[in-house]
């Protein structure tokens, strides 16, 4: 895979801290502190969130790659400390655990729809926590320090990103996917983010419910990019074409079991007359589209409009009314093992969708137009953008 920007994440969900290490973005970019802890405390926003959120407070330190508040091309070191794991260092110390507070936090009745049972298979472990630990959406704390990083990049390049829930549960189940300017109308601090503020009430007690009755819930949730440059991406290979790429990054957040790309999985039952986007010259030479259903992509690659994807995320796999499992250790049936957790996430899985694009989107500029430094980077894209004018202004009519 042609990759410039890669992302390595390291640490448990109630161990010492999360590492982030991410490795090829260009020097000269300009790092806001600040825009790292607002997306972090976006993070841990949400009505129907667990205790968990009370807890943390994502202090991050940065431990390389950057020097006066800029970056230096060198891979940028990120650690975020769990406060949490004052509670759990009997059981979770890296060199030392004590064996018998160990024995009572053991997982051995795995979550129906977690991946306790799958990666016990996968590692043959006696001990479930030890799969738990790195399967827990705690991970996504880096993947969002981790997209601040490249958010930065991106909006020195002019590349705005937003996010709303469009459903929760049974509410706004019909609604359609936003467009931009819709989410920049909803109020990004409301209880659940909600793309549509109307829902917003019956959002809120659809969640109650749920936790009264120790349940919990899914829904979607919308990311929008807009003024990212044409041509990103490939038609020419699998491995390279940018909705493979969103679709893999989207995909890897916990508990997200489908993802759609514009208006992907509602144009499967039309016909074709009723879901491309016609094309248009306007005055100035440019060409656009009187629609997006595309959401931005055709044939793996960006075409000019606003980007487009709805992530699916399904109801979360801890509940505290439990599931029918087994006791692994005596064969026999048994309600599967509760965690503290979270009523629904959808909110912070917005949040960690735009962390993901984020990350895919600024490796695609880089892989695109090159450059080691932010202004060589910028220079690219001027001079792309300014072959793709002439291109549209002088079309080569009757040549191939």
């Amino acid at each position: 895979m042609n990759q410039r920007l890669r992302l390595l994440t390291a640490g448990e969900s109630h161990g010492p801290g999360m590492t982030v290490i991410l490795e090829g973005m260009p020097s000269g970019v300009s790092i806001d502190l600040s825009n790292i802890e607002l997306q972090l405390a976006r993070r841990r926003h949400g009505h129907g969130r667990g205790g968990r959120m009370k807890i943390e407070n994502d202090v991050f330190e940065i431990r390389g790659g950057v020097r006066g508040g800029v970056t230096l091309g060198s891979p940028i070191c990120l650690w975020i400390a769990n406060r949490d794991f004052d509670n759990w260092q009997p059981m979770m110390d890296p060199e030392s655990v004590d064996p018998e507070r160990a024995e009572q936090r053991r997982v051995h009745a795995p979550r129906p729809g977690h991946a306790d049972l799958a990666g016990g298979f996968k590692h043959l472990s006696d001990d479930l926590r030890n799969v738990l630990e790195r399967a827990y959406a705690r991970e996504t704390v880096a993947r969002v320090a981790a997209g601040s990083l490249a958010r930065e990049l991106l909006q020195q390049l002019n590349v705005e990103i937003a996010s709303g829930v469009v459903s929760l549960g049974a509410v706004g189940r019909d609604r359609p996917t936003p467009d931009w300017q819709t989410l920049q109308a909803m109020d990004d601090a409301s209880p659940l983010r909600a793309a549509y503020p109307q829902d917003e009430a019956a959002m809120i007690e659809a969640v109650d419910r749920a936790q009264q009755d120790g349940d919990t819930l899914g829904g979607r949730a919308t990311v929008v990019v807009r003024n990212l440059p044409p041509g990103l991406g490939s038609y020419a290979h699998w491995d390279r074409k940018l909705d493979a790429l969103l679709a893999q990054a989207l995909m890897s957040i916990p508990a997200v079991k489908a993802v759609s790309l514009g208006e992907g999985v509602e144009v499967a039952g039309l016909r074709g007359s009723e879901s491309h986007d016609p094309i248009e010259q306007v005055a100035d030479g440019r060409v656009r589209r009187t629609s997006n259903r595309a959401g931005g992509l055709e044939g793996g690659v960006t075409n000019g409009s606003d980007l487009t994807a709805t992530i699916y995320m399904k109801p979360i796999s801890t509940l505290r009314q439990g599931m029918p499992s087994v006791d692994l250790d005596t064969g026999q049936p048994h309600k599967s093992q509760y965690e503290r957790s979270d009523v629904t996430a959808l909110p912070a899985a917005g949040v960690i969708a735009e962390a993901m694009v984020a990350l895919v989107l600024a490796d695609a500029i880089l892989v695109k137009c090159g450059g080691d430094s932010l202004s060589e980077l910028q220079a690219h894209i001027v001079a792309s953008r300014e072959l793709q004018r002439q291109w549209t202004d002088s079309p080569r009519r009757g040549k191939p």
